[in-house]
């Protein structure tokens, strides 16, 4: 079964979302920048959301996570929760 490893950044607006992948394409670190916008709680932690498979995450994850390039800065994405920056990390198939 496929498995990814993934940070995300979660802000309440697309706006803000645009501006910090702007920051991030430009240098600025993606874990500091979590650390300070991300309003999940994994934020804390540079974003980091660990393993996961399929279906664990919401379904604009999956379809991010599971389809799009790795170590590649994805968003906005957005979800029930508000708009999301995502970088997958690793993947497995």
């Amino acid at each position: 079964m496929a498995r990814a490893a993934a940070r995300h950044i979660l802000v309440p607006d697309e706006e803000t979302c645009l501006k910090l992948k702007a920051d991030i394409e430009g240098g600025t670190d993606f874990a500091a920048v979590a650390k300070e916008h991300s309003t999940c709680p994994s934020g804390q932690k540079g974003g980091d959301l660990g393993e996961f498979g399929p279906g664990q995450m919401v379904k604009e994850f999956d379809t991010v996570v599971f389809n799009d390039a790795v170590n590649v800065v994805h968003g906005p994405v957005k979800t029930q929760f508000g708009y999301h920056l995502l970088e997958v990390t690793s993947r497995t198939e």
